[in-house]
């Protein structure tokens, strides 16, 4: 079986042959460059063996969920960008549980440097003359030497020690631990707790807390100066980063809060429930996204009273005033023209008037301003 990429013209000239005959002259080639291929008979008609079914690899099951709004998208780019300029700390300062030992250790030791400070004070004659003159006792003599005051010194730094380091862990409370200006590690026990008396210890509160802040600048998406109080519910969930990583924390989060206030559009006052969601996801996620590497959790961000700025108060309360007027005005109108069509409907219907336009158009005026007029009295 051969192909080919010629093709044959409608007139074939004819030639002679060498026997003298005539015969069909080859066609002419239109393309110069053909080739010829040849493909075996039997390979076009071999049935090829039925391959084993390939693996389908099955996918997660995805949810198509409509289309965000614009001013979800707005808020979630937000917290993209928030964490894409979330600052950096010290990759080294992160919590670890210190090394500490239970009271009962701490006391123990007290105990014993105390009774090892008495029994040097026998040893040395130093007693006072009361216990001195004791049933049983008798005071050595001479004084005390140099082995009886190394053994008074290592008596009393194991009392020391002991009485020292004994601590109270409470619940919600944890201390950061320092020597000589290095992370030693955070306590977060509870209970009596013996504590290496050589370490700074820095106390810090781990519990659930919030603050409500003064009014603080913010404004809506149309520009307007607003002043919002803000409710932030947040806690310290690393305590060596909110101590070492920043001066104050707590002063940190106020700044980030002021920070987001002016970031983020924050709805008008009167916004409907959706739009103050919104600005509180935004906040929350904003603050979350600063405070975060410090150490700190932010919880929540609630917008409690959001009011318009001094320097614009009146303009807005005017323009408040004048478009629900207007609203007022357009269901008004509203209304009195459905109760004339109504009238001059069913006046016509029934039968009881046969009016022409010019008739018809003095009855529509009539009916109206009697409606509006009547509404007005009602209303005042």
């Amino acid at each position: 079986m051969t192909t080919t990429t010629s093709h044959i013209p409608e007139h074939v000239p004819e030639s002679e042959g060498a026997d003298g005959g005539v015969a069909a002259a080859r066609p002419a080639r239109l393309i110069h460059a053909e080739s010829t291929t040849e493909i075996p008979v039997h390979l076009l008609f071999r049935e090829e063996p039925a391959a084993p079914p390939a693996e389908v690899k099955l996918r997660p099951a995805v949810v198509h969920r409509p289309a965000p709004d614009k001013e979800d998208r707005d808020t979630r780019d937000i917290g993209v960008r928030a964490r894409a300029s979330a600052p950096g700390v010290d990759p080294e300062i992160v919590e670890r549980p210190a090394r500490v030992l239970p009271g009962i250790a701490g006391v123990l030791a007290g105990m014993c440097g105390a009774a090892g400070c008495a029994v040097t004070a026998w040893w040395a004659g130093v007693l006072p003359p009361l216990a001195a003159e004791a049933p049983g006792l008798s005071a050595g003599t001479g004084g005390p030497g140099p082995a009886q005051w190394a053994a008074f010194a290592g008596a009393g730094a194991l009392g020391l020690f002991g009485f020292g380091g004994l601590a109270r862990g409470r619940t919600g409370r944890a201390w950061v631990l320092e020597l000589f200006g290095r992370y030693r590690g955070t306590v977060r026990g509870t209970g009596l707790l013996w504590v290496n008396p050589l370490l700074l210890r820095r106390r810090v509160d781990v519990r659930l807390r919030h603050w409500r802040g003064e009014p603080l600048p913010a404004a809506d998406r149309g520009g307007v100066a607003l002043r919002v109080a803000v409710l932030v519910v947040w806690r310290v969930r690393d305590t060596a980063r909110a101590t070492l990583g920043v001066e104050d924390h707590e002063g940190y989060l106020r700044a980030c809060v002021e920070a987001a206030l002016l970031r983020v559009p924050v709805a008008a006052p009167g916004a409907g429930r959706g739009a103050v969601q919104a600005t509180q996801d935004a906040l929350t996620r904003l603050v979350a996204a600063d405070a975060g590497p410090v150490g700190v959790e932010v919880c929540a961000v609630r917008p409690l009273r959001v009011e318009y700025a001094p320097e614009v108060a009146a303009a807005m309360h005017r323009r408040r005033i004048a478009a629900l007027d207007a609203r007022h005005r357009a269901g008004v109108i509203g209304s009195v023209v459905d109760s004339v069509e109504d009238t001059v409907a069913r006046l016509t219907m029934r039968g009881l008037v046969d009016l022409d336009d010019y008739e018809r158009q003095v009855l529509v005026k009539d009916l109206t301003v009697a409606f509006c007029a009547g509404r007005g009295e009602t209303g005042s």
